[in-house]
């Protein structure tokens, strides 16, 4: 096959999944605590063809010899963290991460024999909900059900006739509704990660990031790191904002951008396959 065909073709695929990148960023640019991914390429192999020394000149200085390219791969889709713009709504049960920080959830599955489990992941998406539950109290859990989990590891609980107020370390307290001037009750504090590697958190769906599998502790402390209020500084700083809501990070300008740029990319690449082709059927066409 002709090398011109082969780079292109490369190219043209390694665009085709910039192009999705750009229609999953672009589909969830109203989709709460959204994150948008970026991409990364590099080129597949590049190597030297030399030339006849008859290029050699007087008056050259360029070296004989040109760098001949075999397109360009996606090497990394990474979580960009950015902070979205904040949106008050007033809601009780709506919080906003300001930080490279997560609210981590226990999604409930069912193993290899039929129990019901629960395993971690972590989401931006602070807009949650008071579900009811067996006792007659309500739980802190997200709008696919999931419940937020706490430093203790357990569900957030909320008794029956009590305002939850959070402040912004996470901890929440109890107010009760019938006797406004009874002292509040400890209910617990939303557990929050900070992000170290985002590149290394992988989409469960639903909004939703989860660590690789087999990953051990040690690993998981380089990836995730428990938010400590009594070690953050000012400038690494994790909080919570109660009533408010983020908003994607997607900029739809710079998504268009993009989009319109991979669009003329895949159509020079179009173009070169077509001329490739071309020369190929004269070639073959010429007659001694």
């Amino acid at each position: 096959m002709n090398n011109s065909m082969i780079n292109s073709s490369v190219s043209m695929h390694s665009l085709q999944q910039k192009l999705d990148i750009l229609s999953n960023n672009i589909a969830n640019l109203n989709t709460t605590g959204f994150k948008k991914k970026d991409a990364s390429f590099e080129d597949v192999l590049t190597n030297v063809k030399s030339q006849p020394e008859g290029f050699r000149q007087q008056g050259r200085f360029s070296p004989l010899g040109f760098n001949q390219g075999w397109g360009s791969k996606l090497v990394q889709i990474q979580t960009n963290l950015a902070q979205g713009p904040i949106q008050s709504t007033g809601g009780i049960t709506d919080f906003a991460i300001q930080g490279d920080g997560l609210f981590e959830v226990s999604v409930s599955k069912v193993d290899g024999n039929g129990n019901q489990v629960f395993q971690p992941a972590w989401t931006r998406n602070g807009s949650f909900n008071l579900t009811p539950d067996a006792n007659g109290d309500t739980v802190l859990t997200t709008k696919e059900g999931h419940f937020v989990t706490g430093t203790d590891g357990n569900p957030i609980r909320i008794p029956a006739g009590f305002r939850p107020v959070v402040q912004p370390n996470g901890i929440i307290n109890g107010y009760s509704e019938q006797d406004p001037t009874a002292e509040p009750l400890n209910l617990g504090q939303i557990k929050l990660v900070r992000v170290v590697r985002p590149q290394l958190l992988q989409d469960a769906g639903d909004n939703l990031y989860a660590l690789p599998t087999g990953i051990t502790e040690a690993e998981k402390a380089n990836i995730l790191q428990n938010v400590d209020p009594g070690l953050d500084t000012t400038n690494n700083r994790v909080t919570l904002m109660q009533g408010f809501l983020e908003q994607s990070n997607v900029t739809l300008s710079d998504e268009m951008t993009d989009l319109v740029m991979v669009q003329r990319a895949l159509q020079l690449n179009s173009r070169a396959i077509t001329s490739a082709d071309q020369m190929m059927n004269i070639a073959n066409n010429l007659r001694v």
